[in-house]
């Protein structure tokens, strides 16, 4: 008899919608057909029509005929339902405020941005304070992007945004520009060379700190570039940090030539040059996967990553 009941309950309930539902609130609220349908911006053949429905999933009439002749009156039963027609109702309207509204101030979210280690120091120290003064209580991890899978971390959730180069992220995923970066040349303030502009000969003659991402490398894109000059350099340093790299040069003698946004956060104990051979821009960006596009937090985050790369850090009004 038991399963009878439960049976019978599923069918009842699979056949209640959300149209069904206001319909039932309107009528308590306004004891009044014409109203009623007029608050849901439907006809009234439309809501007598969802009354009739209602009538028979809940075996009661519901609503009577008033006997003042004008609007209706509500059974006992209709009346006994109303407290939990309230509150499921609000309930309803929470969980569409959870699917498609993100509150930056009150969220504890984690993000998580994969960025290999030239573009993580680039654009972190700008975009944490940025988040933080926002959402103090969200929280930002940093990964180093496997190129292997950084698609299908995307795709996951595993990873919200990637910041890299271009030709570094697959096919399918929505990318964008977040700025052009020059090379330039730093050495430390006080270099036994002075602090005049960098001629070939010297940039040639003296030592320097390259930036290996796979490890223990000395010849890079500079070296290609002199190479197609005739001119070679002599690579004494190599290192796998963009972050460490600033604080070697401050402590040696040796030149590093590394993106401009990068150095220039160690004016304070380095010089900054033109480099004395042109070495072009490069082109920074974001990527994320397009089921993310229409994410209110999602959307968020993209914002402050923009807005710090842009320099757009300051507190709207």
């Amino acid at each position: 008899m038991m399963e009878i009941r439960s049976f019978d309950l599923v069918q009842h309930v699979g056949e209640l919608d959300v149209s069904l539902l206001l319909a039932l609130d309107a009528l308590l609220r306004d004891a009044n057909v014409t109203h009623a349908a007029a608050r849901l911006n439907i006809t009234q053949s439309a809501l007598s029509g969802r009354l009739n429905k209602l009538r028979q999933i809940l075996n009661d009439p519901l609503f009577l005929p008033a006997s003042t002749g004008r609007g209706v009156t509500a059974t006992p039963h209709a009346l006994a339902l109303k407290p939990e027609l309230d509150q499921l109702l609000d309930r309803l309207m929470q969980f569409g405020q959870k699917a498609y509204v993100f509150d930056p101030s009150s969220s504890d979210r984690t993000f998580r941005i994969a960025a290999s280690d030239n573009p993580a120091a680039i654009i972190a120290p700008d975009l944490l304070p940025h988040i933080h003064k926002r959402a103090p209580g969200v929280r930002i991890a940093f990964i180093f992007p496997d190129s292997a899978t950084i698609g299908e971390q995307l795709e996951s959730g595993g990873v919200d945004l990637y910041i890299g180069a271009a030709n570094d992220a697959p096919m399918d995923l929505i990318g964008r520009k977040l700025f052009d970066d020059e090379l330039v040349t730093a050495q430390r303030i006080g270099h036994p060379r002075g602090n005049g502009s960098l001629s070939l000969d010297e940039f040639c003659s003296l030592d320097h700190l390259l930036i290996s991402s796979r490890g223990g490398m000395f010849s890079g894109v500079i070296d290609g570039v002199l190479a197609e000059h005739g001119r070679t350099r002599r690579v004494a340093v190599s290192v796998q940090s963009y972050a460490l790299a600033p604080l070697i040069v401050a402590s040696t003698d040796c030149l590093c030539t590394l993106p401009k946004r990068l150095l220039e956060r160690f004016a304070h104990s380095l010089d900054l040059f033109e480099t004395p051979i042109p070495l072009g821009t490069f082109a920074l960006k974001y990527f994320w996967h397009p089921k993310m596009s229409a994410d209110p937090a999602h959307q968020w985050l993209r914002s402050m990553v923009v807005e710090a790369a842009l320099g757009n850090t300051c507190d709207h009004i």
